[in-house]
C-alpha cells in the first residue's frame, strides 16, 4: 500500500475507533423544557435519551413580569425528573440554557438559584440572537442539502429567524412573539374567533415589519421550520391530507388549518388529528404567528427539520475550546471592529498565561477559567475606540451589552467585569453583583489580568520575563529583580499594592 494511502487509512481508523463523548443539554424554554443526552463522535450525535415536558413557564409571568410560585414549582418538578439522566455526565459536557421567559422575568434569579441547587450545575441565560445561532446550528446539522436557508423557530415566548448557508448564519434575529405569550395576550378568556386570530396575526406582522425587507433582500432558497408549533402544524396537515407530503406546510394547507381552528370556537375545544392534547391550548396562537410569517415573507411552503436549540447546544459544546470555538471567533471579530492593538493584546495574554500556570494550583483555577482570562486579555483595550479616559469602563459596557455569538449572558457579564477591573481602582461594588459562584475565581482572574497589563505597560515588542510569583488564599507574592533605582514597573506595582489593599486583597513584593 502506498505510504500516503496507509496514513489516510490509519487516520480513518483512528477517527472511527475514537470513543464517543457523552453530552447533555437542557433547554429551559418558555413553553417546554427539553432534555437531550447523546453520544458525540465523528461529528455526529447518537441520541441516548430525549425528554420533553410542557412547563409553560411564560404562562406563569404576571403583568408585572414576575414568575409565579406555581410556575417555578412546575419547572423544578420537571427538572427533578430530568436529574437522574445526568448522573454519568461530566460537568464540562452539560449545558443548561434558559430562553425568553427567563430573560424577561424580574425574579428569574430566584428560580435559577433553586434550579442550580437541584441540578448541581449552573444555568446560562442566553440572549435572543445567541438562541437563534444555536437553533440554526442544530437545524443545519439535520439538513443534508446545501443552499441558503431561512430557518424559523416559533417558541413559547419568542420566535427566531435565521438565514444561513451550510453551518454559517448570515442573519440572526429573535422577535418577541411566541405561542404562550400570544395565547395570554390575544386569547385570554379562551375564546377562539376570526377576529381574535386576525388580531394575533396583525401583531405578529407588526413585529415582522422590522426584519421583512432586509431578510427578503438577503433571500433564501429553502424555508425551513423547527420545534413544536411548526412540527405540530405539519403533523395536523398530514393527518387531514391537506398537504402532498409529510413534514411540509403549504399556504393552502395553512389556510384550511386556520379555518378548522376557528370552528373550534374555544381553546378548550381544540382537538385535531395529529395534534397532541398538551399543545392544543397554545396551538392557535402559534398558527397565527406562522400565518403571519407566510404572509410577510410571501411563502408558498415550508418544511420541518428535526434539529433545534438543544441539538445546537450539543454541537456547539463539542466545538468549544477548539479551533471551531465560536467564542474565540467572536472576540477576533471584536478586535477588528474596534481596531485593537493585537500585538499588545497577545503580549498581555502570553504574560497572563504564565502567571495563570504558576498559581492555578493553589488558587484552584480551572482551564475553562483560564480561557476567560485569555479572552479578557484579547479585548481589554476595546474601550479605547470610544475614549482613552475611562476606557476600561467603556470596554466593559460594550462587552456586556453587545450580542456576542457563543457567549451566554453570565459569560458575557464575567468577561465584562474582568475588563472593567483590569486597571485603576478594583470595582468592589460591581463585583458583588456577580453570582456568588463567580466572585472568588473571577477576582483572582482579574488580579492576574491586572498584573499582566502592568508587566506590559511599556508596550514592548515581546512580552517581558515574568517575575517569580506564588499565591495563597488572598495573597500574591512577586519576586522582583534587585535594583537600586525606582523603575516604571516598581512604581506601577506599588500603586497596585494600594489599589488591591483597598479592595481587601494583598500583593507582596520581594
Amino acid at each position: 500500500m502506498p505510504k500516503d494511502m496507509s496514513l489516510a487509512a490509519d487516520a480513518t481508523s483512528t477517527l472511527e475507533s475514537a470513543a464517543p463523548t457523552r453530552l447533555a443539554a437542557i433547554d429551559l424554554g418558555s413553553n417546554s423544557f427539553h432534555l437531550l443526552v447523546a453520544n458525540y463522535a465523528n461529528e455526529r450525535l447518537q441520541v441516548v435519551a430525549r425528554l420533553g415536558e410542557k412547563v409553560q413557564l411564560a404562562a406563569g409571568l404576571d403583568d408585572s413580569g414576575y414568575l409565579s410560585e406555581a410556575a417555578m414549582q412546575r419547572a423544578l418538578e420537571c427538572l427533578a425528573r430530568f436529574a437522574p439522566f445526568l448522573n454519568d455526565i461530566e460537568a464540562t459536557n452539560l449545558r443548561v440554557v434558559g430562553t425568553n421567559a427567563l430573560r424577561d422575568a424580574h425574579n428569574s434569579q430566584d428560580f435559577i438559584e433553586q434550579a442550580e441547587a437541584q441540578l448541581g450545575h449552573p444555568i446560562e441565560i442566553i440572549a435572543g440572537r445567541e438562541e437563534a445561532r444555536l437553533i440554526y446550528l442544530g437545524a443545519a446539522h439535520a439538513l443534508a442539502e446545501n443552499g441558503r436557508r431561512l430557518i424559523v423557530d416559533i417558541g413559547g415566548g419568542s420566535t427566531e429567524f435565521i438565514i444561513g448557508e451550510a453551518f454559517e448564519p448570515r442573519a440572526l434575529e429573535s422577535l418577541r412573539m411566541g405561542c404562550v405569550t400570544y395565547t395570554s395576550r390575544y386569547f385570554p378568556d379562551g375564546e377562539l374567533s376570526e377576529k381574535r386570530m386576525r388580531r394575533a396575526e396583525l401583531a405578529a406582522l407588526s413585529e415582522l415589519a422590522n426584519i421583512q425587507r432586509p431578510y427578503q433582500r438577503l433571500g433564501w432558497d429553502d424555508p425551513v421550520g423547527s420545534s413544536g408549533t411548526i412540527k405540530a402544524a405539519a403533523s395536523v396537515l398530514h393527518a387531514y391530507q391537506d398537504t402532498p407530503q409529510e413534514g411540509v406546510i403549504t399556504r393552502a394547507g395553512l389556510k384550511k388549518l386556520r379555518e378548522r381552528l376557528i370552528k373550534c370556537k374555544s381553546l378548550d375545544k381544540v382537538a385535531l388529528d395529529g395534534l397532541k392534547p398538551d399543545r392544543a391550548r397554545v396551538f392557535p396562537a402559534g398558527v397565527a404567528i406562522l400565518g403571519a410569517i407566510f404572509e410577510a415573507f410571501s411563502l408558498e411552503k415550508m418544511r420541518f427539520a428535526d434539529g433545534a436549540l438543544r441539538e445546537g447546544v450539543l454541537f456547539d459544546m463539542a466545538g468549544r475550546n477548539t479551533a471551531e470555538d465560536t467564542r474565540a471567533k467572536t472576540l477576533t471579530h471584536l478586535q477588528r471592529i474596534y481596531d485593537v492593538d493585537t500585538r499588545q493584546a497577545e503580549n498581555v495574554a502570553r504574560t497572563a498565561r504564565q502567571l495563570f500556570d504558576r498559581v492555578k494550583g493553589p488558587w484552584r483555577l480551572s482551564e475553562e477559567q483560564g480561557h476567560f482570562l485569555h479572552w479578557a486579555c484579547l479585548v481589554h483595550e476595546i474601550g479605547l475606540a470610544i475614549s482613552h479616559s475611562q476606557f476600561h469602563r467603556h470596554g466593559a459596557y460594550l462587552l456586556e451589552h453587545s450580542d456576542l455569538a457563543g457567549f451566554s449572558r453570565p459569560e458575557q457579564r464575567l468577561l465584562a467585569h474582568l475588563v472593567r477591573a483590569h486597571r485603576r481602582k478594583f470595582p468592589v461594588k460591581e463585583w458583588q453583583a456577580l453570582p456568588p459562584a463567580q466572585r472568588d475565581a473571577g477576582a483572582r482572574l482579574a488580579r492576574l489580568l491586572r498584573l499582566a497589563v502592568l508587566l506590559n505597560h511599556s508596550r514592548p515588542e515581546e512580552p517581558p520575563t515574568v517575575p517569580g510569583v506564588t499565591a495563597s488564599e488572598q495573597t500574591l507574592t512577586l519576586t522582583l529583580p534587585e535594583t537600586r533605582e525606582p523603575t516604571l514597573l516598581s512604581t506601577d506595582l506599588e500603586q497596585e499594592q494600594a489599589y488591591l489593599q483597598a479592595a481587601g486583597f494583598s500583593l507582596t513584593l520581594v
